[in-house]
């Protein structure tokens, strides 16, 4: 007698409907609270039973969100007693009408062991595209903010004693512009969305742009992709690490340790962009043990390649900014930067170069920023340089090939 083979499709392939998918549309890189170049490392901030209420800008909105947690760099289990999200409304608040709480496999609460994420229940929640939300978590346990955001440029707001989560406003909390266990946050859209990583260092992670402005070169990307007069199919993911280094850790784990979970591992990743190579040549001067050479960093930049075109990704490398004029700035630093350089536009490994560095120098002195471009410190943009390397991007790069 002949078996009976029953093929059952998803309802989405077999009615002929449009099929959705989740996409990254935020991201914050996950570092240690303990860090330091130099000397004993700080001490991590400590929670117990309070609300952390932390706002992000996503790039692509759609009508059902989930949120990513972390505890990767926790040594205890990481106890979320309630977590909600909603719309920002003014500072602490939130739009009321709009919040949402948070379960974990239909659960309000989770412990996440240590070393892991946690990924949200999705809710039905319209989020515009570049609208802010709120994320807000309450730690009931004494809590140690061991796995942070260090630079996020935005501010978080800490309550007193109580659960806040799902309160209009935290009445009278302390602030902080870091962000405690919070990476990720991912919408719902059609398949053909693709999010961009952009993974890098300080300059990517916008150091010295306006405070809660959303002013760093990914977001001013994002806002650019929005205003084509086609299709709004891309997001922007923030993986930028002030500090970060391609081959040594301390500001949050390297490039080639991290590029799995910050890059890889992103929802609906099509494109990274790769701006670092900086802190590395320059904290050498700090950390001797730790000196490498522009073809140490040049062998790394091949590690990040070969790994993302075996996922298929496409990989842009950009050009390291001018630095002369910066405290650790020196001759020996200007040509290892130089050689940098060299191999992101000339050796063709790339999938394509975003050359940042021909747009933020000054044409008469091209070892320093444009003074109209510089923060201050002579390494860091300004807003206006900020826009001025997202303008620079030729948009084709990012669509199909």
């Amino acid at each position: 007698m002949a078996s009976t083979v029953l093929l059952v499709l998803p309802a989405a392939l077999a009615t002929g409907s449009e099929e959705h998918k989740w996409l990254a549309t935020w991201g914050a890189g996950s570092q240690s609270a303990a860090e330091a170049l130099i000397g004993p490392p700080p001490a991590p901030v400590q929670f117990e039973n309070q609300t952390i209420r932390m706002i992000a800008r996503i790039s692509k909105g759609g009508d059902r969100v989930r949120v990513r947690l972390d505890n990767t760099f926790g040594i205890d289990a990481l106890a979320i007693g309630s977590a909600h999200i909603a719309l920002h409304g003014t500072g602490p608040g939130i739009v009321w009408a709009t919040d949402s709480v948070l379960t974990f496999g239909g659960s309000p609460t989770i412990a996440i062991p240590p070393g892991a994420p946690a990924l949200s229940d999705p809710v039905d929640l319209e989020v515009p595209d570049l609208a802010e939300v709120a994320v807000s978590i309450y730690l009931p346990d004494p809590t140690a903010g061991q796995t942070v955001h260090s630079v996020g440029r935005q501010t978080a707001y800490i309550s007193q004693a109580g659960d806040f989560t799902g309160a209009p406003t935290i009445p009278a909390p302390t602030t902080t512009e870091m962000r405690f266990f919070l990476s990720g946050i991912e919408v719902q859209a059609d398949d053909r969305a693709k999010s961009i990583v952009t993974l890098g260092d300080s300059l990517t992670d916008g150091m010295n742009s306006t405070l809660d402005a959303n002013k760093r070169w990914p977001d001013r990307l994002a806002e650019r992709l929005l205003d084509r007069r086609r299709p709004h199919l891309l997001s922007v993911v923030n993986e930028g690490i002030s500090g970060n280094r391609v081959l040594h850790d301390v500001f949050g784990p390297d490039a080639l340790a991290r590029f799995d979970r910050d890059v890889i591992a992103q929802s609906g990743v099509a494109f990274v962009t790769l701006l670092q190579g900086t802190d590395d040549i320059g904290l050498s001067a700090i950390v001797p043990s730790q000196v490498v050479t522009p073809d140490q960093i040049i062998q790394g930049y091949r590690q990040l390649i070969e790994r993302a075109h075996v996922k298929h990704v496409r990989i842009f490398g950009a050009t390291l900014t001018p630095l002369e004029g910066a405290r650790l700035y020196t001759p020996a630093i200007e040509a290892n930067r130089q050689a940098l350089n060299a191999f992101i536009r000339t050796s063709g490994e790339f999938d394509d170069v975003l050359d940042f560095d021909f747009v933020t120098r000054d044409p008469t002195h091209p070892t320093r920023l444009l003074p109209s471009y510089d923060s201050g410190d002579h390494i860091h943009p300004n807003d206006a340089g900020y826009k001025a390397m997202a303008d620079s991007i030729d948009l084709s790069v990012f669509e199909e090939r």
